[in-house]
């Protein structure tokens, strides 16, 4: 009898499975969110009413008692089936990681959020509202531990995504932390500032502060734990490089950026615009001080972390560092140009048009000096060797959304234009109804303007260099020892893309010879693989790379496998 597999039948059946463990882990997560909130509502009232759990609402306790004793039986029984089921091939699976990443965050947010409400809100109060996170803390957290067991299980564990439960705990505290120490410092000194010390009442002004730390201290505690003691700085995957970039530089840089333009600019009302009163211009002066010290506190730390994981990370934080600085900047820039057309439409209107003035010199005075040294413009490539990567994709970025922006000013002016002409508007002077976009146009294009050029610039340089050295080298065989990474990387470059094959020597004993684990990644190192492939012509070349970092460069006949 001859069997034949029909086509497509282990496609089918791969389909299968994958839709089996979706729907397995789906019911099992909602089943453990159902019993959880079930749980943690019976516990409430077992907080706030002792023994008699149905005094008031009926309904209430109806709800919790199906979601924990319906949804908390089966969803131990389905754990219990999938927990038996997992072999090697169902806990490597997407889906298994997937469900404990899920469940992990979402118990650790509710838990850490719920007992730090709970810790905070007894300062100031008695016994104010004091069992509902509570409850909902003491369920969510032992949700946490109970899939924190799960993940770190030797034999049943995900041994991938790893790294998804330390970025997501790592920056949720973080964030958590940041945004708390902000309010913590903000209320601190907004009371020496405004003068709004209140020693007397039910609200005294350094309860809010006190709250404030408590969470900020609750949001360290939850940071350290993940970046720190689970050694979440040192694992080298794409999401903590990237959730390194995003949060600790972008969003640092920008509340740091915003902070400082925000002080900057009450000072300036301070001293040139005291057209309101002091106490309303000071207003901002506490949060925007807090801001700009802790973000760049989280800035600074972050940055060094950047520096010590890669040169990626180290051009990537100052790539973004410089385009926070130049969209504030530029920011500026426009708001000026409006201010400036608005006076000139309006002389005799006063203090809107200086107030709006100063925001864009504070704006300008901020972002310009940081983007100046994050970007250098004053050191800029002069060979093409000296383009860092990731310089084009950046520089092509910042050109199109910039010119997008110029755009949609630009369709925008048009727009109040052609009303104005046609009568469709009474009132009002062109000028001052498009000062607005004008402003956004000009400081758009500027912007554009001179990432086109910078562009241009480099392309031009990458086309003299390849005329110049056109490549004539396709294959390169290295012989080297243990640890030549960054010398294959280098001969990649010198020879312009040549595929690049490495044979171990077997005579180094594991080790690499003397000077070669740094070689490439030397000026001193570079120059002499560049000096050793100059002048040569074959298609295939053999590198030796002997004790000593010496190069042999030997010329191939034939053509290259």
């Amino acid at each position: 009898m001859n069997l034949q597999v029909q086509p497509g039948t282990s496609s089918l059946s791969h389909a299968q499975v994958t839709l089996r463990r979706l729907i397995q882990y789906a019911l099992l997560f909602a089943l453990v969110v159902i019993a959880a909130s079930g749980a943690s509502g019976l516990l409430e009232r077992l907080f706030e009413s002792g023994s008699v759990l149905a005094a008031t609402d009926a309904q209430g306790l109806a709800s919790g008692l199906a979601f924990t004793l319906i949804g908390g039986p089966l969803a131990l029984l389905l754990w219990w089936f999938l927990w038996r089921r997992l072999d090697e091939a169902e806990r490597t699976a997407t889906g298994w990681g997937l469900y404990l990443a899920g469940m992990y965050a979402v118990s650790l947010i509710i838990a850490t959020t719920s007992l730090l409400e709970f810790a905070a809100s007894w300062i100031g109060s008695a016994r104010a509202q004091w069992a509902p996170p509570l409850a909902n803390g003491l369920v969510w957290t032992a949700v946490w531990v109970w899939h924190r067991w799960m993940w770190r299980h030797p034999a049943k564990g995900a041994p991938h995504l790893t790294d998804i439960r330390t970025t997501i705990g790592t920056f949720f505290g973080l964030v958590v932390g940041a945004i708390a120490a902000i309010t913590a410092l903000g209320g601190l000194f907004d009371a020496p500032i405004r003068g709004s010390f209140s020693l007397t009442g039910t609200a005294l002004w350094w309860h809010a502060v006190l709250r404030s730390v408590v969470w900020a201290a609750g949001g360290g505690a939850v940071w350290w734990w993940h970046w720190i003691h689970e050694d979440g700085r040192r694992m080298r995957t794409g999401l903590v490089d990237v959730s390194t970039i995003v949060v600790g530089i972008f969003a640092a840089g920008i509340t740091a950026l915003g902070g400082s333009a925000v002080v900057l600019f009450v000072l300036l009302r301070l001293a040139f615009d005291p057209t309101d009163s002091t106490g309303e211009i000071l207003e901002p002066l506490a949060t925007a001080l807090a801001s700009a010290l802790i973000g760049a506190v989280v800035w600074r730390y972050h940055r060094a972390v950047a520096v010590q994981r890669s040169a990626e990370n180290r051009r990537a934080s100052l790539l973004v560092t410089s385009a926070v600085a130049l969209a504030a900047a530029a920011s500026g820039v426009g708001v000026i140009i409006n201010a400036l057309l608005a006076a000139a439409v309006s002389p005799l209107a006063g203090g809107t048009e200086r107030t709006l003035l100063l925001g864009g010199i504070s704006s300008l005075a901020v972002g310009g000096p940081v983007w100046w040294l994050a970007w250098k413009p004053d050191k800029q490539p002069r060979s093409a060797d000296a383009i860092p990567p990731g310089r084009r994709i950046y520089l092509i970025a910042f050109f199109g959304v910039s010119a997008v922006v110029a755009l949609i000013a630009l369709l925008v002016i048009a727009y109040r234009v052609f009303e104005f002409l046609l009568g469709g508007v009474s009132g009002g002077s062109v000028v001052d109804r498009i000062r607005g976009p004008l402003g956004l146009l000009v400081a758009a294009g500027l912007v554009a303007g001179y990432h086109f050029a910078l562009w241009r610039h480099d392309r031009a340089l990458l086309a003299a260099a390849g005329s110049v050295r056109k490549r004539v080298i396709d294959q390169v065989t290295l012989v080297a020892g243990s640890g030549s990474e960054a010398v294959e990387k280098a001969l990649t470059e010198l020879t312009g893309g040549a595929r690049v094959t490495v044979w171990r020597r077997a005579d180094d004993g594991g080790a690499a010879p003397p000077g070669q684990g740094t070689f490439a990644a030397t000026g001193e190192g570079m120059g002499r693989l560049e000096q050793a492939l100059k002048g040569v012509t074959a298609r295939h070349v053999l590198v030796i790379l002997g004790a000593d970092a010496r190069v042999d460069v030997i010329p191939l006949e034939g053509r290259g496998g």
